[in-house]
């Protein structure tokens, strides 16, 4: 079955997540829907010194928002937020330096971040994939720490936050590669059979797209989304997938293109009238199963899921 999937995502895929299927889409975009003076309202943008985050930051600060960039790296992030600053002329651009791969450590920003700032959006853009079987300082499988439990723990304790400010959204950036499988709520570290890197990252991203949906259940008063950017060219996609990017040369998106959905869901009215726990693709709801995939999880797999994640996330709590 996973190999019918894989053959029915990669022609789907070459059909709609390439920069032409992106021109086809975009002859039904509104421009209207991204003129907002987004002043007053304050954003925080996950993995914002490169690719689709840098350029999400970079359209927010544009439009008059506040911008706060959770990056790893300072010399990156500092350089980003530089760039950002000079083109956009707007100064509301703040950096801080997290790892979402560490459990303590988003734990501890969130908390901190909480206590001395509003947020209206969030926009859980950070990722990895790391293609060897490698362990955080904390013990955790780098792509699930970053991936899914750095999501959870950042999402779950700015809630709270979220709550308290007019019209909130958050935003998760997930993958059209989803569509490949099937939760597995029994390995989530990847630890059974051969570790493959390209499907550890599709698994945490179906992970993610149900996050969202019980979130959304959950928390009736935040509008909660996930999104597929479609296969664009970015600093990620060279590094961690190579030949990918060597052979789709050509058919990529550009960055712009990839964050357009972000950016809409983030800052556009047309975006909130939608029902809240949705997955997009350049700006449209879609299904988030293939057809006749069997992929679809049992409620019982998707609690153990949260269970799970709970576990973690209160056994690294500060």
């Amino acid at each position: 079955m996973s190999f019918y999937r894989n053959a029915v995502w990669f022609v789907k895929g070459l059909q709609e997540y390439t920069k032409s299927g992106y021109e086809a889409a975009a002859k039904h975009f509104s421009a209207a829907d991204l003129e907002v003076n987004l002043s007053g309202r304050s954003f925080m943008v996950t993995g914002a010194n490169s690719g689709i985050g840098k350029t999400t930051a970079q359209e927010i600060a544009n439009r008059g928002g506040t911008v706060h960039m959770v990056c790893r790296n300072k010399d990156r992030a500092e350089a980003a937020r530089n760039e950002i600053v000079e083109l956009s002329k707007n100064q509301n651009v703040h950096v801080h330096i997290v790892d979402m791969s560490s459990a303590r450590q988003v734990w501890e920003f969130a908390q901190s971040f909480s206590q001395n700032n509003t947020i209206h959006v969030l926009i859980n853009n950070a990722g990895c994939m790391v293609n060897q079987r490698e362990l955080t300082d904390e013990g955790l499988e780098k792509n699930f720490a970053t991936n899914t439990l750095g999501t959870y723990i950042l999402t779950t304790a700015l809630i709270p936050a979220l709550k308290k400010a007019e019209g909130p959204r958050v935003v998760t950036v997930s993958s059209g590669g989803m569509l490949t499988q099937k939760l597995n709520v029994d390995d989530l570290q990847s630890e059974k059979g051969t570790f493959d890197g390209t499907m550890a990252y599709a698994q945490n991203k179906r992970q993610q797209v149900i996050l969202t949906e019980r979130w959304a259940a959950q928390h009736k008063e935040i509008h909660f989304s996930s999104m597929h950017p479609g296969w664009a060219d970015t600093p990620a996609v060279q590094s961690s997938m190579p030949s990918f990017h060597a052979k789709m040369q050509g058919k990529l998106r550009t960055q712009a293109m990839g964050a357009d959905t972000v950016l809409w869901i983030a800052v556009s009215p047309a975006a909130a009238k939608q029902p809240s726990g949705l997955f997009f693709q350049d700006r449209k709801a879609v299904a988030t199963h293939l057809p006749l995939a069997s992929s679809r999880s049992s409620p019982q797999e998707e609690e153990k899921l949260l269970a799970v994640l709970e576990e973690f996330a209160q056994k690294f709590k500060p």
